[in-house]
C-alpha cells in the first residue's frame, strides 16, 4: 500500500497538486484501492488556492496517517509565504525523514529547500524562478528539463510537468506498464509522451 500526502496551503498553485492528485488516485483505482491519497494542511478549514479554488483538507499536519510519498506544490504561497512558516517547514523536514519519496512541483522546490530536503540536491523548478532558487545557495537548479530525480527527491517544472513527474513516480513504485495504464486512463497525451526511463539523474 502506498499513501500519498499532498500538502496544500493558501495560494498553492492548483494544478501543481490537482494534476498529481489525479495521477495518484487513478493509480490507486487501477490497483483496486490498494493505495490512498490525502490532502494535508496546517489548519482543518478550507484552503483558498492561487486561482481561487477552495479545497478542504483531509488531515492537518498533526493527524495524518504515515506518508510514503510527500507532495509539495508551488505557487506564490510556496515561494513567498510558507517557506517562512516554521510550522510547515519543520513538518516537511520531519515528514521527509519518514517518507520514501518526496515530490515537488514548480516552486514547491523553494519550500523543500527552506525545509532542508532539497539542500545539496539537483532540482527543477518553474523556469521563471530558476535564478531566484539558485541564488538561495546549496542547491543545483537543472534548467530546461521537465523533471529531475535526485535520490528519493523528484522535482519538476510547473503545472503539467507535475503530471509527468507523478507518472514517473507511480511507474517507479508500481512499474512502467502500470504508469502507462494510468496515462491512458487519464487520456494524458503530451508531446513527447510519458517516458518512464528518461528522468534527469545526477551524474
Amino acid at each position: 500500500m502506498t499513501t500519498y500526502g499532498l500538502l496544500v496551503f493558501e495560494e498553492a498553485e492548483e494544478l501543481d497538486f490537482v494534476g498529481p492528485w489525479e495521477v495518484f488516485n487513478v493509480s490507486a483505482r487501477l490497483r483496486d484501492g490498494a493505495d490512498t491519497a490525502v490532502l494535508v494542511a496546517e489548519h482543518p478549514g478550507p484552503v483558498r488556492c492561487n486561482k481561487g479554488l477552495r479545497v478542504l483538507p483531509d488531515h492537518t499536519l498533526d493527524d495524518h496517517p504515515p506518508l510514503d510519498v510527500l507532495h509539495v506544490p508551488g505557487g506564490r504561497g510556496a515561494r513567498e509565504v510558507q517557506l517562512h512558516n516554521p510550522v510547515v517547514t519543520d513538518w516537511i523536514a520531519r515528514t521527509a525523514q519518514q517518507a520514501a519519496w518526496l515530490h515537488g512541483v514548480c516552486t514547491g522546490a523553494f519550500l523543500l529547500h527552506a525545509a532542508g530536503p532539497a539542500r545539496g540536491r539537483r532540482v527543477a523548478t518553474h523556469r521563471s524562478q530558476e535564478d531566484a532558487l539558485q541564488a538561495r545557495g546549496d542547491v543545483t537548479v537543472v534548467r530546461d528539463v521537465r523533471y529531475v530525480v535526485d535520490g528519493n527527491l523528484v522535482t519538476s517544472q510547473g503545472v503539467s510537468a507535475g503530471i509527468d513527474s507523478a507518472l514517473w513516480l507511480v511507474g517507479r513504485l508500481h512499474g512502467r506498464d502500470h504508469a502507462r495504464a494510468v496515462r491512458r486512463r487519464i487520456q494524458y497525451d503530451p508531446a513527447p509522451p510519458y517516458l518512464a526511463d528518461e528522468p534527469v539523474l545526477p551524474g
